[in-house]
Order: C-alpha cells, then structure tokens, then sequence
C-alpha cells in the first residue's frame, strides 16, 4: 500500500492555511505554492519583485533538501505573477536555480496572491 509523507522544515515558512509544505508520494515530492515570506517571522520580506522571487526560490529549496530532493530533479514548475510585466525578471532569477535541465513550466497572471505577494511558485520533483 502507497503512503504520503508529510513534509515540514522549519526553514521555510509555515503553512498559511490547512495544507502542509510538501508532501512526499511514489517518489514524487508536491511542493506547496512559496510566497516571499520569511521562514523566522511569517512575514511577506520588504523588497521588490526580485528579492520576492529569490525568497521563493530558497523557500522551495529548504523545502526540497528537507524531502531529500533538489532542483536538479525537479520536474515542473507553476509560477503565479501579480503583474505580468514582472516576467522578465522572474525569468532571471529563476533561471539562476535551473541551469541544466530546466523543468516544465507554465507562468500565469492572477488577480492577487496571499499577503499581497507579487510572485507564488510551486513545484514538482522526483526523489
């Protein structure tokens, strides 16, 4: 019988609602969407959409090594923008983390994100 692993570090922040950070199931880690929150106070990090992404990015990391993952092995990527204009940007510091082997995507401009966050990303990697 399959199980699910519930995936928590407290290097990333905490969940913000009923869901957990990753969950870990047949080999495949889900990670949970990351805003730019700061992992020791809960709060969104001051700063533009640059330093928003790269808090993303190391929220997701945390994230990854805990589930004893890391971006090499990540799979797809969804990437949430509050302005659309930020793209080139995103792109940028994103691609820092995905040098080789770059996964799946799909960018999308939404409404509004949790605490008034410019960027949400969430992925998809294999163990």
């Amino acid at each position: 019988m399959k199980s699910k692993k519930i995936i928590h570090t407290a290097n990333a922040p905490e969940a913000i609602g009923p869901y957990n950070q990753a969950i870990v199931y047949n080999d495949t880690v889900y990670c949970s969407g990351q805003i730019a929150m700061d992992p020791q106070n809960g709060e969104l990090i001051n700063g533009g959409i640059q330093e928003q992404v790269q808090q993303v990015m190391l929220n997701l990391e945390a994230i990854l090594l805990a589930a004893g993952t890391g971006f090499e092995k990540v799979i797809k990527c969804s990437i949430f923008l509050s302005d659309l204009e930020n793209f080139k940007v995103v792109n940028e510091v994103y691609g820092k983390y995905f040098v080789q082997n770059q996964p799946a995507r799909e960018t999308m401009a939404v409404k509004s994100l949790p605490k008034n966050a410019m960027v949400e990303i969430s992925c998809i990697a294999h163990l």
